[in-house]
């Protein structure tokens, strides 16, 4: 392969700057994967999962591409197909110790999900769990999946999409066309890499001055909502309260998971008007964090702040990989005491947010992340982390909660019957707590990820969000039925 060819892309393809900023942040205490916990009906077996995954993995590119790095980290790495890929590198079996219940089942994805991917090999692993003998609606011999794999690579929209790999809408499994032949190109070494570098650093300054006019306009049209219109600022980064879970992260997770039934936290959207489902999974959070906070004498007087993912991905990027998203910051009105005055509160915060998102071009301000230097970018994470910065300002938000919608019809692997499906994601120093939300077929599952030095009492907590969710249950049906009252009231006068 020619410097040329290395120099018009044709065998490789360069991390984008945001994809590039999860390699930045990621140290041995802190793992940059997304995945989550399946759990599968039925006795389903690891020869037969191996060799469905080995008939598929063709489907998914970055399943068998590995990162390579320039020398002295001077560019940004890039994707190219592993030479020596090797399967059983990154499926593992393992079983629940007895009696093979929840408490099992969530401690070893904790210590899973504490483990750093090896970056040598693609970036990637299922764990094969059997032994699921004791979780209360779950039939005895059923198994987990628990995955991982690196946000470089993936996020909950292109995690999404590997789904459709795992997942058929039927119990026979769909045929899939068999891999066209790759000529898999030798692993550049450091003159190519340094060439292709060399081009990157000539072409990149070329789009400053059409990220600059888009970041005009885009101020421009902030500007005119607040002046013309009257819509207050949303919240900003670092204007957010300090809690516990703000500070610096060690390398031990926590993990665990609340079930819902989603039709009954659909129904809650009735409360108040206009508000979608996503207000009411932010309220239910809101009511969980006010809670544990109360409880320790932590609770801040101003409200937390939620920053809030949104998919930046247009209808020819849907099946792409990678990260296409950028970010709303949400204020939970965790100073209200009220459940339906939390939720009224929410639903004006996102609007507000909705408003600035889509006058704000996130696509041109995402391109800044492609000027910062690879190199520069990890020497600075790594002094944020290493000095604890994050315990010396305000924390940027105080919690991640993201929420990826699943399909809400059955899905199978390998025949296999999916029950339910739960997600996991990375922290950070200063952002010690993220909040996946997954829907399907009739639930939503919404798991707190944690550091144990910062909330060892998880459990707890996870607790608090199934709580919050009947609290706002029980209020909304007073809410609705005293209105009803009201109406038939009038309807006699």
């Amino acid at each position: 392969m020619s410097i040329i060819e290395y120099l018009m892309g044709e065998s490789m393809e360069e991390l984008s700057g945001l994809d590039a900023s999860f390699l930045y942040l990621e140290t041995p205490k802190v793992p940059m994967h997304i995945g989550g916990v399946a759990i599968m009906e039925g006795s389903l077996q690891f020869d037969d999962f191996k060799q469905f995954i080995q008939d598929r993995l063709h489907t998914v590119d970055k399943l068998t591409q590995k990162l390579v790095t320039v020398p002295m980290s001077l560019d940004r790495p890039y994707w190219i197909e592993d030479p020596d890929f090797d399967l059983n590198q990154h499926l593992h079996r393992t079983a629940l110790p007895r009696p093979g219940g929840w408490k099992e089942l969530r401690y070893l994805a904790s210590r899973l999900f504490s483990q750093q991917l090896d970056r040598e090999r693609p970036l990637w692993e299922f764990i094969f769990v059997e032994g699921l003998d004791s979780i209360p609606q779950v039939p005895k011999g059923s198994v987990a999946l628990i995955s991982k794999v690196h946000h470089a690579g993936f996020d909950g929209k292109s995690g999404a999409d590997l789904m459709t790999m795992l997942y058929d809408v039927s119990p026979k499994p769909r045929s899939v066309k068999p891999p066209v032949n790759k000529k898999i190109a030798d692993v550049p070494g450091p003159v190519g890499l340094m060439a292709k570098s060399a081009y990157n650093f000539i072409t990149r300054p070329g789009k400053l001055p059409g990220l600059l006019w888009d970041t005009g306009k885009s101020t421009l049209k902030a500007g005119s909502l607040s002046r013309n219109q009257g819509v207050g600022m949303p919240t900003i980064p670092l204007r957010a309260p300090k809690t516990k879970f703000n500070d610096t992260v060690e390398a031990s997770r926590v993990w665990n998971s609340a079930i819902l039934d989603i039709h009954r936290v659909k129904a809650l959207r009735k409360a108040v008007h206009g508000a979608t489902l996503n207000d009411v999974i932010l309220a239910i959070c809101s009511g969980a964090l006010r809670r544990y906070l109360k409880d320790k004498n932590e609770l801040p007087e101003k409200p937390l702040v939620a920053m809030v993912p949104v998919s930046t991905r247009t209808d020819e990027e849907k099946n792409a990989m990678g990260n296409q998203v950028s970010a709303m910051y949400v204020q939970l009105a965790t100073d209200l005491s009220d459940p339906i005055k939390r939720l009224e509160k929410i639903h004006q915060n996102t609007v507000i947010g909705k408003l600035y998102q889509d006058a704000i071009d996130a696509k041109s301000l995402m391109g800044y992340a492609e000027l910062i230097p690879f190199g520069l970018a990890g020497v600075a994470a790594r002094f944020y982390s290493s000095a604890a910065v994050a315990k010396r300002h305000n924390p940027f938000f105080n919690v991640v909660i993201t929420n990826v919608p699943g399909p809400q019809i059955p899905l199978y692997l390998a025949g296999h019957k999916l029950i339910v499906n739960m997600g996991t994601a990375p922290i950070f120093d200063g952002m010690g707590l993220i909040m996946p939300i997954c829907s399907y077929n009739g639930t939503i599952s919404i798991s707190p990820t944690s550091a144990t030095n910062l909330m060892p009492d998880l459990d707890i907590f996870t607790r608090y969000i199934r709580e919050s969710a009947n609290e706002l249950e029980q209020a909304a049906q007073k809410k609705l039925k005293e209105a009803e009252v009201l109406k038939q009231f009038l309807e006699q006068d």
